[in-house]
């Protein structure tokens, strides 16, 4: 009886063991780890390089609907362009609040509120602003596919809620 046990449980080892891997390489990421994608371009914006904010998005597909600007930038160039300017306010953002949805492996949502500390005219402001990333993997790499980034039309307080 004892070696029928011993090759039911080695046969359910052996076939679990590829299933298990299998799940490992292609597993979706966690809600942190896309929160921090945010954290690396904060960190970006930090260093007042515009092209390196601009090669987080994605290099083929990426977007940027930028806050302080009427035009849809779809290329790292023109997306470089727009930080170029936006960056000598010396912005730092800060989420205040986030919706994060993992779609699978390969994609995420991170949308919600943020404020931008600025410099404006020598004198520190806030911009508050809502804000959608979409993330995809590509190449092994994650990036930037889409940022949609709009002033509060609302001169208020950011709500509480």
């Amino acid at each position: 009886m004892k070696p029928t046990m011993l090759l039911i449980a080695l046969m359910i080892t052996t076939v679990a063991v590829p299933v298990t891997s299998f799940a490992k390489s292609n597993h979706d990421p966690s809600p942190a780890f896309i929160a921090k994608q945010f954290e690396l371009w904060n960190a970006a914006l930090k260093t007042g390089s515009a092209e390196k904010v601009a090669a987080l998005y994605c290099k083929f597909g990426g977007v940027l609907i930028p806050t302080l600007s009427n035009s849809i930038r779809s290329n790292r160039r023109e997306i470089a362009d727009y930080f170029e300017h936006f960056l000598q306010l010396k912005p730092v953002g800060q989420i205040d609040k986030a919706y994060i949805r993992v779609l699978g492996a390969n994609t995420a949502i991170n949308s919600g509120l943020y404020t931008f500390h600025i410099v404006k005219d020598g004198k520190p402001a806030d911009v508050h602003a809502r804000y959608t990333f979409v993330y995809q993997k590509q190449h092994g790499k994650w990036c930037i596919m889409e940022q949609h980034s709009s002033a509060m039309p609302e001169t208020e307080q950011m709500p509480q809620h």
